[in-house]
């Protein structure tokens, strides 16, 4: 099984430009314990939005930064020598090089900002 399985990642672009995006029916539509859905290009970035419960693989970017930003829930994000506790409506960015892990005790929903050019599960 490879990680886009695993974590169920889509890394297709689901909406184009001028499309309105329904974020909670989205989040409602969601039925697995891991979901990312890749929304809408914004110049060289994508925004994906994830449903997750649970905790992902220790990983890193070497040339993107990654922004999350809390809809509902709980996002923990490890780093090596600290760990940030994100509620909703509250972001932080992990820069590119940085090691981390995701987790989310409860179902949490997150939107994501990363270039286009990232590898959802590290590199």
């Amino acid at each position: 099984m490879n990680d886009y399985t695993k974590y169920s990642i889509d890394p297709e672009i689901k909406f184009k430009h001028l499309e309105i995006i329904d974020i909670l029916k989205l989040i409602e539509e969601c039925t697995q314990k891991w979901q990312n859905i890749s929304l809408c290009n914004v110049n060289d970035s994508v925004v994906r939005l994830a449903v997750i419960e649970g905790e992902f693989h220790w990983h890193k970017h070497e040339k993107e930064d990654e922004f999350f930003f809390v809809i509902e829930g709980l996002l923990l994000i490890d780093l090596e020598k600290k760990l940030i506790e994100l509620k909703p409506n509250q972001g932080f960015t992990v820069p590119k090089g940085v090691m981390h892990r995701t987790r989310a005790p409860t179902r949490t929903s997150v939107l994501l900002i990363e270039k286009s050019s990232i590898k959802p599960t590290g590199d």
